[in-house]
Order: C-alpha cells, then structure tokens, then sequence
C-alpha cells in the first residue's frame, strides 16, 4: 500500500522558519522524483520544489532563495526546508511522488502551515 505521510506544518511567525517531512511507504522511493506542492484558501494547487531521482532541484521562483528541498533514499523521506516564511506560505502542503515514465503520481494528505504577521 502507498503511503506518503507529511509532518511538521504548524503555525508560524512572519520571517520565521519550518521544516516539513514526507515519508514514503509501499513503493521503491529512489525510482520517483519528489515533490511539494502548496494549495492557498481559495487557490489552485500550485507546484513548489522538486528533487529528483538524480538528486537535482528545482523551484518555483516564489520560493527560489528561502525554500530548500532535500532527500533521504535511506529514510524513504523527503524534506522541505522554509525560510523567511511570510503570509503567501500559508497553504496546505502536499507530498508528491512521481514517475512520469509510468504515468504514476501519487500524494499525500497534506499538513497545514500558518504564517501569522
């Protein structure tokens, strides 16, 4: 069964920093480029960062400079590292792993992130 489970969303002060993991079950983790993606109130779902199987990153340029992502083969865990959070971070953070090979995308459930001003 594929799980992907986020922790560490929470509240947050205005340039503050938060740290989300994803941890990844019932699938080969190091065959899948992973992601996070980030859905406002009242937004779409936006993509934020990549890592890919390679070990490559890519960002969205609202995040390029604050935001790092990370991976951990061993832990089947991807990280998101934020910094210098502000009020467009809040959103509901979602997990993704993908092969796009196969057609296969998959996600988690989320973990919420508030920034207080």
């Amino acid at each position: 069964q594929v799980q992907l489970v986020e922790s560490g969303g929470g509240l947050v002060q205005f340039g503050g920093s938060l740290s989300l993991s994803c941890t990844a079950s019932g699938f080969d983790f190091d065959l899948f480029d992973m992601g996070w993606y980030r859905q406002a109130p009242g937004k779409q779902r936006e993509w934020v960062a990549t890592v890919t199987v390679g070990g490559g990153t890519n960002y969205a340029d609202s995040v390029t400079g604050r935001f790092s992502i990370s991976r951990d083969n061993a832990k089947s865990t991807v990280y998101l590292q934020m910094n210098s959070l502000n009020s467009e971070d809040t959103a509901v953070y979602y997990c993704n792993a993908r092969r796009s090979l196969y057609m296969i995308n998959w996600w988690g459930q989320g973990t919420s992130v508030t920034v207080s001003s």
